[in-house]
């Protein structure tokens, strides 16, 4: 489904990135080679599942910008990307537990699971091929959501309204649920409130927009910031720089 293609990668994510539309509805396969300097990953309300260096590491949804340090340059990854509010069912543990957190595989599963996927992936050669690491991560994330309960309906519903802009009490009595529940919900699925989903989500817009060559306060009317300097405020607060060292080639 997809072949792999040449990117600029996600928003603060360097050179050397491919990706693919993952044969996991809704998730996107990726690999990386880490540059020199490596940039920090910024928020996108994804959970990542990351094959790296003989390793299986999940990476919960961030708040803020992620460094890499310790990660020399050279360094290969590949990895699974569930949308907002997918995580949960592969992991089996509530998405607010791995927020801002890089957590060993091994810590949410059994052993022997881990272990059986890591000398599987370690045979498969090239991170990411087509019948290599990256199909091996995909298998295992389709076989984890085929055996537990799902992703409850209303969680997709969510991110969907709220990356359109929708407010937060529209959101809530579109999918039946009172404020206070919706943030219940939202702490689960997706890591934190509904309010920090929004801004997360409207940054990842706001920065696609730029990526574009769009000028800065159209994407600020287009992303659904009040003006150019609410914009350049928001992404100070969650991305740590501003918008024109972010958009910086290399």
């Amino acid at each position: 489904m997809g072949e792999s293609r040449d990117t600029k990668g996600p928003p603060g994510v360097s050179g050397g990135y491919r990706e693919r539309a993952s044969r996991v509805a809704g998730a996107v396969l990726w690999t990386r080679t880490l540059q020199s300097p490596a940039r920090p990953v910024l928020p996108d309300g994804c959970t990542d599942l990351i094959w790296s260096g003989g390793r299986l590491l999940v990476a919960g949804p961030d708040t803020g910008p992620q460094s890499v340090e310790g990660m020399p340059p050279g360094t290969a990854l590949v990895g699974l990307r569930f949308a907002p509010g997918q995580g949960p069912a592969v992991f089996g543990v509530p998405a607010r537990e791995l927020r801002d957190r890089r957590v060993p595989l091994a810590d949410l599963w059994p052993a022997g699971r881990v272990r059986e996927l890591t000398e599987r992936l370690a045979a498969a050669g090239t991170p990411g091929s087509a019948t290599g690491a990256g199909r091996l991560l995909e298998e295992t994330a389709a076989a984890r959501l085929r055996e537990g309960t799902g992703q409850d309906g209303r969680t997709a519903a969510v991110a969907a309204a709220l990356a359109r802009g929708r407010p937060v009490a529209e959101v809530a009595g579109a999918v039946a649920l009172g404020e206070r529940q919706l943030y219940r919900l939202s702490l689960d699925a997706f890591g934190y409130g509904p309010k920090t989903l929004a801004r997360v989500l409207r940054l990842v817009r706001a920065l696609d927009l730029a990526r574009s060559g769009m000028p800065y306060a159209q994407v600020a009317a287009h992303a659904g910031y009040a003006d150019q300097a609410h914009l350049a405020r928001e992404v100070k607060s969650l991305a740590g720089a501003p918008m024109g060292v972010l958009l910086a080639p290399g």
